[in-house]
């Protein structure tokens, strides 16, 4: 009998914080995978505004609907990340031309690095397309609470903490 490979992917990033795109990206990529991974990465050069334990908990918080989805956190080379995994692919969104540019970069680097992995370019939802979590930090940290509309409810008293209100 033939044993059928687990089709793994990973959809690696810093989540700080998880946005409604995010959510959006992952419910999407959990139906076209056996296991989605999502991969935390501890990004310590970025100076992230929530740790990686806030960041952790956020993102195992929505993804709870998802049995095929689990988060774990990584550091280092995201390829060494890909192989622990023994995963076939990488999940990334694609919110503009621009993200478009940058990821195809990635994505041809990620090839020549571990050539037995694909990456799949997924393109942003309409309504997520202008969803970063670059914006939502700024708004949140200007005392805004206009951001509570592109994070799911479940990740506010996260952003509230890490923001010491």
């Amino acid at each position: 009998m033939i044993e059928r490979r687990i089709r793994r992917a990973v959809y690696p990033g810093t989540f700080d914080p998880v946005t409604l795109g995010h959510q959006n990206l992952i419910s999407r990529a959990a139906l076209l995978f056996d296991e989605l991974v999502v991969a935390v990465a501890a990004s310590e050069g970025k100076a992230p505004l929530m740790g990686l334990d806030a960041r952790l908990a956020a993102v195992r918080t929505v993804c709870t609907d998802h049995p095929n989805v689990r988060v774990e956190a990584f550091s280092g080379l995201l390829k060494d990340f890909v192989r622990e995994e023994e995963a076939g692919w990488i999940v990334r969104g694609v919110r503009g031309a621009a993200d478009g540019e940058y990821e195809a970069r990635m994505a041809g680097m990620n090839h020549l690095l571990m050539p037995e992995v694909e990456t799949v370019l997924m393109p942003a939802a309409e309504d997520f397309r202008f969803v970063s979590s670059s914006f939502v930090r700024e708004v949140a940290r200007l005392g805004k609470d206009e951001y509570e509309r592109f994070v799911d409810p479940r990740v506010i008293p996260f952003l509230r903490d890490a923001l010491g209100r």
